[in-house]
């Protein structure tokens, strides 16, 4: 999808991805001492917000204009000090600088073509300060035929090993697995995958 298509989908006035922040990112972040983060393709921005409620300085980044406009207004209510932490950027994962250095990079749901997320991978971890992580969820490439839900391109799709091979030499990899996730009224659960890796630092 373009971003005049992904415009169109966040214009609902509903939230497309609900409020509360990604299972993964709570389970992976919680632990991690508050920096700089970078969430890209941040959509409406539910992970920025909740990082920014922890402590974290954090870029939120998408190339829709609407959802970075449905993210700054979810996050008004919020405290001052928690919306002075945040900063929305317009800009495409793919061609744009992701600037940086970041403790911290979220790529959530981001599905590309394999030359293109190998791009966006290498800029991520190149914008990782020297022990920064990075935290990949996606929907795996199993999930069309044995899950539920999520996108049907298996070009798109990719698996944990896929991520790992494309990652570059100073990046450890500490998780490298396929949840599943349950879905109300689905007859089986999503498959996804998810990757955490760590600069050398």
């Amino acid at each position: 999808m373009d971003s005049a298509a992904w415009d169109a989908r966040y214009s609902a006035r509903e939230l497309v991805w609900g409020a509360p922040p990604n299972r993964y990112v709570v389970e992976h972040a919680t632990a991690l001492p508050r920096g700089r983060a970078l969430d890209l393709a941040c959509g409406e921005g539910r992970n920025a917000l909740w990082l920014a409620t922890r402590g974290w300085e954090v870029t939120g980044s998408d190339y829709s204009a609407v959802a970075l406009a449905k993210a700054a207004e979810m996050a008004a209510p919020s405290p001052r000090a928690v919306v002075s932490r945040l900063t929305w950027r317009h800009a495409d994962a793919v061609t744009d600088e992701l600037g940086g250095p970041y403790d911290l990079v979220l790529q959530c749901f981001l599905h590309l073509p394999a030359e293109q997320r190998a791009t966006v991978l290498a800029k991520a971890c190149a914008a990782l300060a020297p022990g920064g992580t990075l935290l990949v969820v996606a929907h795996d490439s199993t999930n069309i035929e044995h899950g539920t839900g999520g996108a049907q391109d298996p070009r798109v799709l990719f698996t944990p090993d896929d991520v790992a091979a494309q990652l570059p030499a100073d990046m450890t990899v500490t998780v490298a697995t396929k949840p599943l996730r349950e879905v109300e009224g689905a007859p089986r659960p999503a498959i996804d995958a998810l990757v955490v890796a760590v600069r050398a630092g």
